[in-house]
C-alpha cells in the first residue's frame, strides 16, 4: 500500500507543479511586459502649439517625436560669435495662464524653466543679467499646460509608497491623471536675428515622473527638461534626436545639488532644491514645499 498510495499522489503533485510552473510563467511574463504596458498607457500627450511669440515659424522642420513632440532650427554659424546670453523671464500665453488660476504656481514653473536655462547655457556663455546688453537674448513662452490631477497623484504617492514596504519593486506611479506643458522658445541676436527656435510638448510619464500633489507637479519637472532640450542645442549648434549621455559639468553638478551657480545672474531664480527636493518627490510633496524662489526675479 505504501507503493501504492506514493504512486497515486506522485501524479498529483506533478500536476500541480506543472501548473504552478506555467502560472509563474505566465507572472513572469506579465511582470515583465507590465512597464511596456505601463509606458504605452501611461504617458499624457500634449499637442505641438504655436504661440504666435516667435520671430519667425519658417524654419522650424518638421514636427518629430511621440511622446516628446518638437520642431526646431538652429544656426550653428550664426550661434558661433556669441560670447554673452541674457535670458527673459518666461511668460505664459492666455491659454496656458487661464488652467493655472495661482500666479505662485505659475512663478514656480517658469522660473524652474528659467533656473534650468541659465544653469545649462553657463556650460558655454557668460550670463548677463536681465536687461544687460548680450550678444544673445533667450526667450521662452509656456503655450499650453495640462494640470496634474491633485487627487490622483495623492492615490498614486500612496499605493507606491504601500507596496514599496511589501513588494521587492514597488508599483510605479498610475498611468492617470498625468500632467503636460508645451513651450516655445528663441534665441536672437543683437540685431534681431533668430539663431535657434523650438516649438516642444511632452506629456508625463507615469515611470519617469514622480507624482507630486500638486495642479503644476508635472509641469515644474517637464520645465526643466525643456530648458535642458533648449540650451543643448543651442550650446551645441545641432539638434540631437537621441538621448544626452554626456557627463555634466561640475558647475551643473553642484547647482543640482542646490550649490552656488557658476554665474551669479542664475540666483535671479533661485536655486535646484537637491538632495531635499529629490527626497519631497518621493513622497509626492507639492514643489513649493522645497523650492528655492527667485530672491529678485523680474517679472
Amino acid at each position: 500500500m505504501p507503493t501504492g498510495v506514493h504512486a497515486v499522489k506522485q501524479p498529483r503533485n506533478l500536476f500541480f507543479q506543472a501548473c504552478g510552473g506555467r502560472a509563474a510563467r505566465r507572472r513572469h511574463v506579465a511582470l515583465a511586459t507590465l512597464p511596456f504596458a505601463i509606458i504605452m498607457s501611461g504617458c499624457a500627450s500634449v499637442p505641438l502649439k504655436e504661440g504666435g511669440t516667435l520671430t519667425s515659424y519658417a524654419q522650424l522642420g518638421p514636427a518629430k517625436g511621440k511622446f516628446t513632440k518638437s520642431r526646431t532650427f538652429v544656426d550653428a554659424k550664426g550661434l558661433a560669435a556669441v560670447k554673452t546670453v541674457t535670458i527673459v523671464p518666461t511668460a505664459f500665453s492666455f491659454t496656458a495662464a487661464s488652467r493655472v488660476p495661482s500666479e505662485k504656481d505659475r512663478v514656480l514653473v517658469s522660473n524652474a524653466l528659467d533656473r534650468a536655462v541659465c544653469i545649462a547655457l553657463s556650460d558655454k556663455y557668460r550670463i548677463a543679467a536681465f536687461g544687460q546688453p548680450a550678444d544673445m537674448t533667450v526667450r521662452a513662452v509656456i503655450t499650453d499646460l495640462v494640470p496634474t490631477d491633485k487627487t490622483m497623484a495623492g492615490v498614486s504617492t500612496a499605493v507606491s509608497l504601500g507596496t514599496n514596504l511589501v513588494l521587492p519593486v514597488g508599483v510605479p506611479r498610475l498611468p492617470v491623471g498625468l500632467g503636460g506643458l508645451a513651450v516655445e522658445a528663441e534665441a536672437v541676436d543683437h540685431a534681431g536675428v533668430q539663431r535657434a527656435a523650438a516649438v516642444w510638448s511632452k506629456g508625463a510619464n507615469s515611470l519617469a515622473d514622480n507624482a507630486r500633489v500638486s495642479e503644476i507637479g508635472d509641469a515644474y519637472g517637464l520645465a526643466a527638461d525643456f530648458a535642458n532640450y533648449f540650451a543643448r542645442i543651442v550650446v551645441t549648434g545641432k539638434v540631437s534626436d537621441g538621448l544626452d549621455i554626456s557627463i555634466p559639468s561640475g558647475h551643473r553638478m553642484r547647482s543640482a545639488l542646490g550649490g552656488k551657480p557658476k554665474y551669479a545672474e542664475c540666483d535671479a531664480y533661485g536655486r535646484s532644491r537637491g538632495l531635499q527636493g529629490m527626497v519631497a518627490d518621493q513622497f509626492g510633496a507639492p514643489p513649493e514645499w522645497t523650492d528655492r524662489q527667485a530672491r529678485a526675479a523680474a517679472r
